[in-house]
């Protein structure tokens, strides 16, 4: 069993399998015509369920061959310009190599002494971020596992530096279309039920900075602690950007900590066009990161960043037998001590192979060509009788609903709507994702993928009309 340790004796070994696995992938790649085949559940369940993991096959080809079946055949494959469902988006090409040689050396970014190199070039990209964002000579971060990660890390920091006598007092203020992460987060950190203060959007799912305001004041008035207010750039369900600067003055009015969660509408940082779209972001005490999004880059690959380094000292522990106290006197670094991971990837590699190989103004061409084609992709919507749609998009995100001409029933709309999606999904001809407006079932396509044309986005259309329709003449057959 030896022979299958990655060592010196076997880097021919490993060479052939990786290989041989690479091309695999590829092959599949080049020949995928659609996003999903469509598989069901059972059917795909009966498959993995009949594998005995206690029989292995003892060959890398026959492994292979058998991966196929119960996984490659029927992945979801978000390169394909019809997947047009969740937050997911085309990797590109350095970070998979990236990717690649970070696995095989197995770096653990927690301790210098694991890592070395990883640990000064994840200090180098988090600086680079700071920088791009405007926090100021004193921001530091780290890297996450994502968004949710992230968020829960922030709100970590702003409990402690609310410096509460009674955590049934501190109050968090998010955005009604704001990430679900702010309120798990806030019952992981001990905060009472109703910690987390809702606060009303504007037509543009856009927080409302007056409403915000009065909230901010009642908090005062009952002598409750404004803990920390979370702005959203980039808003899952619709893409929308909070007002960044009206909600930096009131956070410094009221002496709150301000984070951003950019998790999606990071990629403006790199933007050759847009980035004013996020004006303010400088002027957080924390922001989330997700460059898994839109950057393009392979999950995972997150960071939380914040103003003050010195904040992050609420999330250091040592341990003599990892990273004593004496190592911060030498000038240590352990990334550790500011993490709330221990054993942690070294996915900061991809992000500076994408960088040294693509440089920050191809990333940011990739995501200005999103955006543009969710602002052909509405204008389509817009003018489409069948179809309507909620806003226009502030980044790559559109919300419709399919309207049948000769239907008012609301229910009965949802219901064709919910059909279509799931219709869609089943033909394997392209994938959609859905959500919920004013209690109705709307649909959603999250736009990341450059590859994707305004053509694409029309035949969907055709599409998802083409079931709901279906379904509708099908529902009066049997009302009849």
């Amino acid at each position: 069993m030896r022979s299958h340790l990655l060592n010196d004796t076997t880097a021919e070994h490993y060479r052939r399998s990786v290989t041989e696995g690479v091309e695999r992938v590829a092959a599949k790649l080049a020949t995928t015509d659609r996003p999903f085949t469509g598989i069901t559940v059972d059917a795909l369940a009966h498959r993995i369920d009949g594998i005995d993991l206690d029989q292995p096959l003892h060959d890398t080809t026959a492994v292979l061959d058998e991966l196929e079946d119960v996984y490659l055949r029927d992945a979801v494959y978000f390169h394909h310009p019809r997947y047009l469902a969740h937050l997911n988006c085309p990797v590109v090409i350095p970070a998979v190599l990236g990717e690649a040689v970070l696995s095989a050396v197995n770096s653990s970014l927690d301790t210098w002494d694991q890592s070395a190199g990883g640990t000064l070039i994840e200090r180098k990209l988090i600086d680079w971020t700071a920088r791009r964002i405007g926090l100021g000579p004193a921001a530091d971060g780290v890297f996450t596992s994502g968004g949710t990660q992230s968020n829960l890390q922030a709100l970590l920091l702003a409990r402690e530096e609310a410096k509460a006598d009674d955590l049934a007092r501190l109050r968090v203020f998010a955005s009604e279309a704001g990430h679900f992460s702010v309120k798990k987060s806030a019952k992981l950190l001990g905060l009472g039920p109703d910690a987390v203060v809702v606060v009303p959007v504007d037509h543009d799912k856009r927080m409302r900075t007056v409403a915000l305001a009065h909230e901010l004041e009642r908090c005062a008035e009952a002598g409750l602690v404004p803990m920390a207010v979370v702005a959203t750039a980039g808003t899952t369900d619709f893409g929308s950007i909070d007002p960044l600067p009206e909600i930096a003055e009131l956070c410094a009015q009221y002496g709150t900590w301000m984070h951003v969660d950019a998790a999606y509408g990071c990629g403006l940082l790199a933007s050759l066009r847009h980035r004013d779209r996020i004006d303010g972001i400088e002027r957080a005490d924390s922001v989330t990161v997700d460059y898994h999004k839109s950057f393009f880059q392979p999950v995972s690959s997150s960071a939380v960043l914040v103003r003050d380094a010195a904040t992050l000292r609420h999330a250091t522990y040592h341990a003599e037998y990892l990273n004593p106290r004496r190592m911060v006197t030498e000038r240590i670094p352990n990334q550790v001590d500011k993490s709330l991971q221990t054993t942690r990837r070294f996915d900061a590699l991809k992000l500076w192979m994408t960088l040294r190989v693509m440089g920050a103004d191809g990333i940011g061409q990739l995501f200005d060509e999103v955006c543009d084609l969710a602002a052909e992709g509405w204008k389509l919507l817009a003018a489409d009788p069948r179809y309507d749609v909620v806003v226009a998009p502030s980044l790559s995100t559109l919300v419709f609903r399919y309207i049948p001409a000769a239907v008012t029933d609301p229910a009965e709309i949802d219901r064709a709507n919910l059909h279509a999606r799931k219709a869609l999904f089943a033909s394997g001809d392209a994938v959609v994702a859905g959500t919920k407006v004013g209690g109705r079932h709307y649909l959603k396509f999250t736009l990341l993928n450059p590859e994707t044309t305004a053509s694409d986005i029309a035949a969907v259309l055709d599409l998802i009309a083409g079931h709901a329709e279906q379904y509708l003449g099908e529902s009066l057959d049997r009302a009849c």
